[in-house]
Parts: structure tokens; C-alpha cells; sequence
């Protein structure tokens, strides 16, 4: 008669439980990365009456008799399935699209590491990224991600200088210009003048360099194009290369650029050419002076004779450029983005970019076994296994969206359906207790 009654009061403890984590999910429906608990249940020890006996030659086998003692909570899981996606297009808010967790500390050398999928940061005014209780996000390295506002970048001298586009066949003299970056940051303009087209009557041995060379072919006989390079200052006055001596761009007969050379005879195209390879100095008072490599290398992509030839003669619209690398005047950090890798990039008032630092992420072979914390945070724990780091959108790890957040992964129809359960569950064992009770009342009565 007893038993009933416990069995009963053992299941309303249970569905107490249930009902209190249920009451938690609904109560975090709209918090920022919160993951949805689940209840389950498992009877409790069952009392053997009667043991089970094997059939024998006159009477057959008979099974156990046994009476349960009610039910406990087996398990209080974790659901670790992605949430909903809320746009917000605030840059520190951050979401992991996919695998992995936030790594974040409350300490000066994060030793103490916590796990979140709540991207909601903001930055503190030390310009250090934080979660809302000032917790510090840490990068791929276990160092707090800092975006130092004041931070700058220093000029650095032009070094490379190419040339790209078109010059017209039959242009007599083009003349173009390109800004160069000394030292300090200031800009210098150099002009560049390409002369009168000289072209051969004659023919030469295919030059080696020529895009058209075949090994097979070494002797072949082919018309050759020159055009008189000259550099000069704003003022006009020329600048003299090292060493010095005229150059010519030199073109073949599909108008693509074959070489810089120096002509044996000075304006001469019949003659014999030298490939030619020099440096430019420009220079620049109370500056370092500015020395620009002067060969073939200017006239494909990058300066990498590797890469595409960006430099023709057609006889089309002639619009040739000068493009300067590597030069920048000085700059300080304007504003950052982060993108979908976790680069923390500083965007720099001279237009130049920089990766600051990379977010860290964190997984676990075992996520559901992670402790909750309270906001939003989770410890590891024995049964969460070996965490791994890296970072996002590389291996397992989801790539990050910036301006986004994680929503809770709470399903309210569910919920509410595991609540009308749980309520007439814990409803039909109040039944019990009461059934029990009254059972009870009875046997008192017998003395009547």
C-alpha cells in the first residue's frame, strides 16, 4: 500500500524538476546563444516478489514478480543545435556559423577560460572586446583581442614602379606621370615620357625574352619596335639613371612588351640591343632618397616577371599609367571590421589594412558534457573531452557572421507541449497519492 504513495511522491519530485527546467527554457526564449535543457526520466529500483524459474519436465518456467518503487531524473542534457540567426549590423556582434565557441577570461593571464556562444561584445574603453559582464575575448593565441585606436602606420618609400596599359602604335610622344612616396610620407610626382615609335626594316634573331620564343625555333628572323624612355621632374629637369645611358622599351610584333635594352647605335633600330637593368634616385631633401628599380620587371603585374605582362602597343587608344608599390603616407587607425575568418582588421586613415589579431575558437568532442555557468558561459568539465582550438572557418570550426547574433535555441511549441504533459503527469500522481490515502483511510475504518 505504501509503495503506491512513494512511487507517487517520487514522480511528483521528478516532474517538479521537469517542470522547473522547462520554466528555465521558456524564461530564456530571447537570450543571446542560450542552449535548451531536456529532461528525461528512468524508473527507480523494482522490488522482486517472486523470481523467475526455469520449465522443468512437468511444469513450465514462470518470470520474475516485481513491483516499482517510482521514478527519478535520469538526465538533464544540454541541446547544443544551432539557433536562429538575428541580424543586428552591430560590427562586435559576432555568431559562430557552425562548430565551436568563444573563448573568454576575467583574468590578466587567462588562465581561467570560459566557453560562450553569445557573440553580443562591445568594446571597453581601453579598446579591448568584452562580453557584457567584462569578460575578455580572447584570440587564437589566448591573448585579449585590443583594438589600440591610437595606434599608426608609419610611411614607407615607394619601391617598385610599373607600367600598365596602352600606348597607340603610331603615337609619336606619350608622356604620363606617377606619384612616388618618399620616407616621410610626402608624395613626388615623376614624369615619364615614351618617345617616337622606332621601328625595324630589317629583321633579327627572335630575342629569347619574347612571349613568342620557342626552343625549337631559336633561329627565327622577327621585327623588332622601340620607344625612348626618359624620366624627368616636375620642372622638367631629367633625371639621370644609373648607369647612364638612353633606354628603350622594346615591343614585338603583336605588340607586346618584350624588354628594357639600351640600342648599340643610339636611335638606331637596325642595330644590336643589350637588356638593360638600372635604378632610378630621386632626390628628396631631408628625406631618404627614392631608388626605383629599372628593368623588364616594370612592365608585368606586381613586378614579377612570373605574373601577366600589363603593358602593350596597339594601335589603339593610348592609356598608359604609371602604378608606384609598395609607398604610403603615414596614417592612424580610423575603424575596424572583423571578418567571416576572425580577422580583426584596422582600417588606417591612409587607406591602408592591417589584420590586428584573429578570434580564438574553441570545440569539444563532447559539447553536452560542458557545465553552465550563468551568463551564457560554460566551463569544461572530465566528461567534455580534449578541448581543441583554432580558428574560424578553417577545419571543423564555423566561419564567423559579423553583425549577427545566435538566438536561443528554445522551441516554444515544445516546450509548451512538455509542459502539458509534465502538468498531467504530475496531476495523475497526485491521483495516486490520494487513491493511496484513501486506501488507507479504509483500513483504519476496518475497526469499526
Amino acid at each position: 500500500m505504501m509503495r503506491s504513495m512513494f512511487s507517487g511522491v517520487s514522480s511528483l519530485r521528478s516532474h517538479q524538476l521537469r517542470m522547473d527546467v522547462i520554466g528555465n527554457n521558456i524564461a530564456n526564449v530571447n537570450t543571446v546563444g542560450y542552449k535548451a535543457s531536456n529532461v528525461t526520466f528512468a524508473e527507480t529500483y523494482s522490488q522482486t516478489l517472486a523470481g523467475a524459474s526455469s520449465s522443468g519436465t512437468s511444469r513450465g518456467g514462470t518470470n520474475p514478480m516485481q513491483v516499482g518503487l517510482g521514478t527519478n531524473v535520469s538526465s538533464i542534457s544540454v541541446n547544443h543545435t544551432k539557433g536562429s540567426i538575428q541580424r543586428t549590423d552591430i560590427a562586435t556582434d559576432l555568431m559562430v556559423d557552425g562548430s565551436g565557441f568563444f573563448m573568454v577570461t576575467n583574468d590578466a593571464n587567462a588562465q581561467n577560460k570560459f566557453y560562450t556562444r553569445a557573440g553580443n561584445f562591445a568594446m571597453d574603453e581601453l579598446g579591448f572586446l568584452v562580453t557584457t559582464d567584462g569578460y575578455k575575448v580572447l584570440d587564437i593565441n589566448f591573448k585579449p583581442i585590443q583594438v589600440n585606436m591610437s595606434d599608426t602606420k608609419k610611411a614607407t618609400a615607394t619601391q617598385n614602379l610599373t607600367f600598365n596599359g596602352n600606348i597607340n602604335f603610331n603615337d609619336k610622344d606619350y608622356t604620363t606621370t606617377v606619384d612616388l612616396y618618399d620616407s616621410l610620407g610626402d608624395i613626388h610626382t615623376l614624369n615619364i615620357k615614351f618617345g617616337d615609335n622606332l621601328v625595324m626594316t630589317g629583321t633579327q634573331v627572335i630575342d629569347t625574352l619574347d612571349p613568342k620564343y620557342d626552343p625549337a625555333n631559336a633561329t627565327d628572323q622577327v621585327k623588332y619596335s622601340y620607344r625612348a624612355m626618359e624620366y624627368t621632374n616636375t620642372d622638367g629637369t631629367p633625371i639621370t639613371l644609373n648607369p647612364a645611358t638612353p633606354i628603350y622599351v622594346k615591343f614585338n610584333e603583336n605588340g607586346e612588351v618584350v624588354n628594357v635594352v639600351t640600342l648599340n647605335t643610339p636611335g638606331d633600330p637596325e642595330g644590336a640591343d643589350t637588356a638593360f637593368a638600372g635604378t632610378l634616385t630621386k632626390v628628396v631633401p631631408g628625406a631618404s632618397n627614392i631608388v626605383l628599380d629599372i628593368d623588364r620587371t616594370m612592365f608585368f603585374a606586381n613586378a614579377d616577371v612570373n605574373d601577366a605582362r600589363i603593358f602593350t602597343q596597339y594601335s589603339q587608344e593610348s592609356d598608359a599609367k604609371g602604378v608606384q608599390l609598395g609607398g604610403i603616407s603615414a596614417g592612424t587607425i580610423d575603424t575596424f571590421n572583423i571578418s567571416s575568418k576572425g580577422e580583426i582588421i584596422g582600417i588606417y586613415t591612409n587607406g591602408e589594412r592591417k589584420i590586428l589579431q584573429i578570434i580564438g575558437l574553441v570545440d569539444f568532442d563532447n559539447p553536452a558534457g560542458l557545465m553552465k555557468l550563468g551568463g551564457n558561459l560554460f566551463q569544461g568539465t572530465p566528461n567534455s573531452g580534449t578541448p581543441k582550438y583554432g580558428a574560424p572557418a578553417t577545419g571543423s570550426f564555423g566561419a564567423v557572421t559579423p553583425g549577427a547574433l545566435e538566438m536561443s535555441n528554445v522551441d516554444l511549441a515544445a516546450q509548451f507541449t512538455d509542459m502539458i504533459t509534465t502538468q498531467r503527469g504530475f496531476q495523475a500522481n497526485s491521483r495516486v497519492i490520494t487513491t493511496s490515502d484513501e486506501i488507507l483511510q479504509e483500513l483504519v475504518n476496518l475497526k469499526r
